[in-house]
């Protein structure tokens, strides 16, 4: 279970319960935009990427005009035009609503 996620100097690091680092991966030109209990959401050029707390990619999408939002629970949400939508770690679009 993910308890926090740090980008430091060059390495994105995930965190347990008791701080301790999990693991570990260059950040290059990824950015982190969201963290949910069981993932973590990057930008990384045109995608949004999905990992798990050993940082391998659970899954990935193209961002296009998408904006993260935010992660929480088993989920993240993306501002999509006028659309909020939400997604699960595979990138599966779980519901939407007007903005």
């Amino acid at each position: 279970m993910i308890s926090d996620v740090r980008e430091k100097g060059s390495l994105i690091e995930v965190y347990d319960a008791n701080s301790k680092r999990i693991s570990y991966m260059s950040a290059g030109s990824k950015e982190l935009v969201g963290v949910a209990s069981n993932f973590f959401v990057i930008i990384n050029g045109s995608l949004i990427e999905v990992y798990d707390e050993k940082c391998k990619r659970i899954s990935y999408m193209s961002q296009g005009s998408k904006i993260v939002r935010g992660a929480a629970g088993n989920t993240f949400t993306v501002k999509n035009g006028s659309l909020i939508e939400t997604y699960d770690e595979k990138c599966k679009r779980i519901s939407y609503k007007s903005a």
